[in-house]
């Protein structure tokens, strides 16, 4: 009978293995927590001096030992006072023994090994067959970061060698698309943490993608019946009071300035309240509704410096925001409008494959239960209309309402967190919002917030990792390259520059380099399309095309490639 693969049993028993290897090597080291994750294992250490690459080789050669020696893993239940005897060396383990309710804890043994644990492991530490050290990073104990400073060791391990050497293909593959080291290599962003962790720098090729992708946005929005919106950065913290986001938001706020006149005034963290602002501006009718308002609004949230990651997790974002303000009888039409709409972004920047969830009331959360029913019931209703299979998501609703969320899927797989709508009943009612309905009476609003790129930022960067930098022809900030063969040629190239640039956005490469040169930087900058320009081409009047990431080539006068590009940048719509 084959062998059963128990991602949590086998991941936890190797970092069990990878802690007794340590703790031989290096018996000055305290120990953290080594869990099972989504993908591997790590195990935290408490070691003044740094782990070096040649630490973990032979960390890892350690780790092989105990494989060989197949020692019995044994669990033990003891009262927590032979425990406190047991980790009197281990400071980390005492401060959790103490959190652990009842008088009897768990021990698991490995020879010479044991520590404190709950478990599920494997029988013995023969039963881990390949296995890999990934990196050393640096954590928090507890993610604290008034806490000790540790070193997190992460590994990979599985019980066929094809496996193993299958995830060490994706994480490098994931290490080439790393949208950190392409943002620099291709000019497009840059961070300085050292003016403000978490704020983005746009370069102008990666402001141009920007803007190419919100010139769209906005587009089909105005396309599909809704209006802009300009909201400010600030506001007074009444404001966040009245939507209720300091009772349950207050953690992702940056700290309130204090004007000389005593006001609190606050970044703000959302633009929702902004939103509703704007639509108590006046008396409202039902004949307006559904009122659709969208906004590329940049907020600002305090993450925790441990969490910051490139374009992905930022303090400062610009979000795809937009509300919709309509009656009881409107809602399950306008959330299915949203999906289709959602579906259509999705696939124009070439997402097909994504898992949708339905976010029910969490433990904390605003309003009465009958409208927390109302809200889930239109979004399921709306989502089965659509014929979208989806996944409940107990407990994950906001704390204002239920949502749907949508988790497109990238080249290799990867999930990432995109497009969310929330049906809200709560916070039209805490702000007191009403429209006159047909009867002449004043009836509240539903809301729904909805976001559908999420964050430019985060997008963005899914963007880039997605396509490895290759970017599609009609989102690369330089479309088409010309690069003429000498000198002579440059008159010559400007006029196809001249004719293809009514349409395209094209640049000429004129520095003395040779042909060659030009090609391999035209490559390594992923230009989409190179028009190479020599004698023959100026005699013929044409231009001979080079595609990124081919050899072959082709040759067209300005105005057939003009037609070939459109035709190319056609498949996207």
């Amino acid at each position: 009978m084959a062998e059963q693969f128990n991602p949590e049993a086998y991941w936890h028993t190797s970092s069990h293995i990878l802690a007794q290897a340590v703790k031989r090597l290096f018996p000055e080291v305290k120990l953290g927590i080594g869990p099972a994750i989504e993908k591997g294992f790590y195990y935290d250490f408490f070691r003044t001096t740094p782990f070096t690459p040649e630490d973990l080789k032979r960390i890892e050669a350690e780790m092989k030992r105990i494989i060989e020696e197949d020692l019995p893993i044994v669990r033990q239940e003891i009262s927590k006072e032979q425990a406190r005897q047991k980790l009197k060396e281990e400071p980390f383990k005492l401060e959790l023994l103490e959190e652990i309710p009842g008088e009897q804890v768990t021990f698991y043994q490995q020879g010479d090994f044991t520590d404190l644990c709950q478990g599920p492991h494997l029988a013995s530490t023969g039963a881990v067959r390949h296995f890999k050290l990934l990196s050393v990073a640096a954590s928090y104990w507890k993610g604290d970061e008034k806490r000790e400073s540790l070193q997190r060791i992460y590994g990979i391990s599985f019980l066929e060698k094809k496996d193993l050497d299958d995830y060490l293909h994706f994480i490098q593959e994931a290490k080439e698309r790393d949208h950190r080291t392409l943002g620099v290599k291709l000019d497009l962003f840059s961070l300085h943490p050292e003016y403000g962790s978490g704020l983005i720098f746009w370069h102008p090729k990666g402001a141009l993608v920007r803007k190419v992708i919100e010139d769209f946005w906005r587009q089909v929005h105005l396309q599909n019946g809704y209006q802009l919106l300009y909201t400010p950065h600030i506001a007074d913290l009444s404001l966040w009071d009245c939507s209720g986001h300091t009772s349950f938001y207050r953690e992702n706020m940056f700290p309130p300035m204090e004007l000389e006149t005593g006001q609190q005034i606050q970044l703000k963290p959302m633009n929702c309240p902004f939103h509703i602002l704007v639509y108590k501006n006046c008396r409202r009718s039902y004949r307006e509704l559904p009122l659709r308002w969208a906004e590329l609004g940049t907020v600002y949230r305090l993450e925790k410096q441990g969490v910051l990651h490139g374009l992905l997790r930022v303090r400062g974002f610009t979000q795809d925001d937009a509300h919709i303000f309509c009656t009881p009888e409107q809602l399950e039409e306008e959330i299915g409008k949203i999906i289709q709409l959602v579906c259509y972004f999705l696939s124009r920047f070439g997402f097909k494959d994504y898992l949708v969830f339905l976010s029910t009331r969490p433990e904390k959360y605003v309003g009465s239960l009958e409208n927390w029913e109302r809200a889930t019931a239109a979004l399921e209703t709306a989502l089965k209309q659509q014929h979208l299979t989806y996944q409940i998501d107990p407990g994950a609703g906001v704390f204002y309402g239920p949502k749907i969320d949508i988790k497109i899927k990238d080249c290799l797989g990867r999930e990432w967190q995109c497009s969310t709508i929330q049906v809200d009943f709560n916070i039209p009612e805490r702000f007191q919002l009403s429209y006159v309905d047909p009867s002449g009476q004043q009836v509240q609003p539903i809301m729904i917030h909805r976001a559908i790129l999420g964050s430019l930022e985060r997008f963005f960067g899914v963007l880039i990792e997605h396509y490895k930098g290759n970017m599609p022809l009609w989102l690369a900030p330089v479309q088409c390259r010309i690069l003429p063969i000498a000198d002579r040629h440059l008159d010559y190239a400007r006029s196809v520059q001249e004719v293809l640039g009514e349409d395209f956005r094209v640049e000429v490469d004129e520095r003395n380099e040779k042909i060659n040169r030009k090609i391999r930087d035209a490559e390594e900058e992923k230009i989409p399309v190179m028009l190479i320009v020599g004698d023959r081409e100026v005699e013929k009047k044409l231009v001979t095309v080079r595609w990124h990431g081919q050899t072959n080539q082709d040759q067209f006068s300005g105005e057939q490639l003009k037609q070939v590009l459109r035709e190319k940048v056609s498949r996207y719509e």
